[in-house]
């Protein structure tokens, strides 16, 4: 079919987006509506001990400023905490209450502190700027490491020692037998970094409230309505959840940190019942880089166990990680569950063992970033492999290729209790060192212009397809229009087009009457998850394949009657039935036509999660008087299990290896280790990669299908991302390796390069 899976059909979005027409929560307008600022914290620790806001309720165009006193009297509860885990030595980690407004004290630069709403947006900032705070400013911490000191500024009360939890994977002493037992062990200690997300769109939130019904209405960018609904509702307002319905318009960028839900969307729904009006509030960038939930920042100690013919034996890992100054709701899923089952990679290692701590520190709280502690993981991994093959003298693919579980001992499970299905990472390795031309690199090294050149290879997997349940309908009109249904949200990936593809292929109609609807919790839907973890095309895809087989069988039965046959009589191909060996035939849309329309639904539950993996392949040249370096050439070979659309496809690992490069060539969030202060508050001190830091990327698919969903898909969305630091960093390595150096912490920044080098000539 001309629009078929597997098809490169153009985006169906586009058109919206590149002509300005796209509808995002900005572009809702409502009468007499009321707009809202945020007073914030101006330190990052300190008792609060008063808010005067009357010079700010005094003036002409503000309507209310509310503070956490407003909120308690009113019976305004905290966000929740979705994942909550036991201590390693036992017991429930310390739950502090995530109130929406700082009651008592601020443990962040940027917590909210008062919500003003006014008639109008300059109004309200004004209000803001007038609203005083009298705060005895206390030292500030924004290191885990430096959060465990026994002289540590203590952010929690409930928090001894600022733990916020301990968590271990596997046996510790088993694996430190197996280390001891090695032939050798190799040693690496390595920083990711903390991010800003950067999402182009700033977060967003509209509130209204009908009073006749109780109802609230949301609209706000976030990465699926009905989970905002679910963590948000019942745990803020103590109301059923049927009472608030969440709209999410076109969305500018997520990457896992447009996923939960933040006090600001709670407080426009506060604001709007208080005062019987819609407000809504918009984040500003500064606010963006203060208030937005954060990723990565973990500090890990790897060790890894070699025997006498380079087999790994053991791999231990120990993190210190960060909370922030307050529990995000996923805050300790990315170092905990997320992360450290993936540790071991594509490789057999018989055993394996992580201890995580993490810390409360005055800075903004963590959550998901795209790919959500499995980033860190691959990192960890691959620069490890990367520095054993230094050390044992092996070709970094070579000491791989020994090590890769192979495809006949799939399934596989690894000593972190996951199991993959599927899989040829050699083979993938070797056509990704192929197509990048790896055995040429050697004469391209050599070139004459005074820059030191590297190669570096970065194997990555990752599990994606969270076990969850989606749900869908298709409904066919009388007139041959085709509505879809789905829960998960686009927020740049290309959903409309796939699921108007996915769609189009099953019921043979032309994919311009079809219509993808997402983002609203009044959606004829079963079931509703939303856009985490790369589960879109597995679960939502999942569901639209049985909502489209719906369709089909209630046709068959109406097509069946028209042709005055039975159903067992029909086939189905090319949008009509049809009675073998006859030329009697009916349209599908006839059909609906007859039938007044129909109308299929379908929930997806998937309990197995997908591994996505591929090999990415670096070439940088680094100019040793100034520490620039060139990411000259980019490959990529991946296995996604089956590919939708190859267009969609590249255009989602694009993105992901800039944001990976992007993570380990520049971007770090930098705040004052005493004050807390934000030292890289905006784009002047913040580096994003832009177009002329990247060269063109040459990406192609080499997949085996995934056995545990019934498209085959191992998801998509985040494993540029996931290759690129390791591959990047791996490459620059090997370009410095001559001058004795053999780790840098990301980002390899100029200034940061350049002192390597200048250390190591002084050497």
């Amino acid at each position: 079919m001309k629009f078929g899976l597997g098809q490169p059909f153009r985006r169906v979005e586009d058109l919206r987006f590149i002509t300005g027409t796209g509808h995002y929560t900005d572009d809702h307008r409502y009468e007499g509506e009321l707009h809202a600022a945020v007073v914030r914290a101006p330190v990052a620790h300190g008792v609060l001990n008063g808010i005067d806001a009357e010079a700010a309720r005094a003036m002409e165009d503000v309507l209310a400023v509310y503070t956490t006193d407003d909120l308690e009297a009113d019976g305004i509860g905290s966000l929740p905490v979705v994942i909550v885990l036991d201590h390693a030595e036992g017991g429930r980690m310390p739950l502090p209450a995530h109130t929406l407004l700082a009651r008592g004290k601020v443990r962040y630069l940027g917590e909210p502190v008062a919500f003003v709403v006014a008639t109008s947006a300059m109004a309200a900032l004004e209000a803001a700027e007038a609203v005083a705070l009298d705060i005895d400013e206390l030292p500030a911490v924004v290191e885990p490491a430096a959060a465990f000191a026994d002289d540590a500024p203590q952010l929690f009360d409930e928090a001894h020692g600022n733990l916020a939890l301990h968590w271990t994977l596997g046996d510790l002493g088993e694996t430190d037998a197996a280390l001891a037992a090695s032939d050798r062990v190799v040693e690496l200690e390595l920083v990711n970094n903390r991010i800003v997300v950067s999402s182009m769109e700033p977060r967003n939130a509209i509130g209204l409230f009908d009073g006749e019904s109780g109802q609230f209405t949301l609209i706000s960018g976030t990465q699926g309505s009905h989970m905002i609904r679910a963590w948000l509702f019942e745990a803020v307002f103590g109301l059923p959840g049927e009472k608030l319905r969440v709209i999410t318009p076109d969305v500018g960028g997520g990457f896992g940190m447009k996923a939960i839900p933040y006090p600001e969307q709670a407080l426009v729904l506060y604001a709007a019942r208080k005062l019987g009006r819609p407000v809504r509030w918009q984040s500003s960038r500064a606010e963006a880089f203060l208030s937005d939930t954060q990723g990565r920042d973990n500090y890990s100690t790897a060790k890894l166990g070699i025997d006498t013919e380079g087999r790994f034996t053991a791999l231990k890992v120990e993190t210190l990680a960060s909370s922030g100054g307050a529990l995000s709701a996923f805050g300790v899923y990315c170092p905990t569950l997320s992360g450290p089952p993936m540790a071991p990679g594509v490789y057999r290692i018989p055993s394996v063992a992580t201890d995580v701590r993490i810390a409360y520190t005055n800075n903004a709280p963590m959550d998901a970033y795209r790919g959500a502690g499995r980033p860190e993981a691959a990192y960890l991994i691959e620069r490890l492999v990367d520095k054993a093959a230094r050390e044992l003298g092996l070709s970094p693919a070579r000491l791989r290729e020994i090590n890769m579980i192979a495809p006949e001992e799939m399934p596989h499970k690894t000593a972190t209790g996951v199991s993959y299905d599927s899989g040829d990472f050699a083979n993938v390795m070797h056509a990704g060192m192929k197509a990048a031309d790896w055995d040429g690199f050697e004469a391209r090294r050599g070139k004459d212009d005074g820059r030191l050149r590297g190669i570096g290879l970065a194997y990555y997997i990752e599990r994606t397809g969270v076990p969850g349940k989606e749900g869908a309908a298709v409904e066919i009109s009388a007139a041959g229009d085709v509505t879809v249904h789905v829960g998960t949200q686009s927020t740049g990936q290309g959903h409309e087009t796939t699921y108007v593809q996915m769609t189009a292929e099953t019921l043979g109609i032309d994919p311009a009457r079809i219509t993808v609807k997402t983002g609203d919790t009044d959606q004829p839907i079963p079931s509703a998850g939303g856009t985490v973890a790369s589960r879109s095309m597995v679960h939502g895809g999942g569901a639209i394949r049985l909502a489209t087989g719906a369709v089909l069988a209630k046709a068959s039965e109406e097509a069946a009657r028209m042709l005055e046959v039975d159903t067992r009589e029909l086939e189905f191909d090319d949008g009509a039935f049809r009675v073998p060996g006859t030329n009697r035939h009916v349209g599908i849309l006839d059909v609906a036509a007859k039938a007044g329309g129909i109308e299929g639904v379908g929930d997806f539950e998937q309990l197995a999660g997908t591994f996505p993996n591929g090999a990415h392949v670096c070439e940088v040249a680094v100019d040793p008087e100034t520490g620039v370096i060139t990411v000259e050439r980019y490959t990529v070979v991946d296995d996604f299990g089956r590919t939708l659309n190859p267009l969609v496809l590249s255009g989602q690992i694009h993105g992901g290896i800039a944001q990976g490069i992007g993570q380990a060539m520049m971007e770090r969030t930098v705040y004052d280790p005493e004050t807390g202060q934000m030292l890289s508050g905006s784009f002047m001190d913040y580096g994003l990669p832009r177009a002329e830091d990247l060269p063109f990327f040459d990406v192609s698919t080499r997949n085996t299908p995934c056995t545990t969903n019934p498209l085959g898909i191992k998801g998509a969305g985040e494993a540029g991302a996931i290759g690129a630091p390791p591959a990047f960093v791996n490459a620059v390595i090997d370009a410095l390796a001559p001058l004795g150096i053999e780790h840098l912490d990301m980002p390899l920044t100029p200034s940061r390069v350049w002192e390597a080098i200048e250390t190591a000539k002084a050497g």
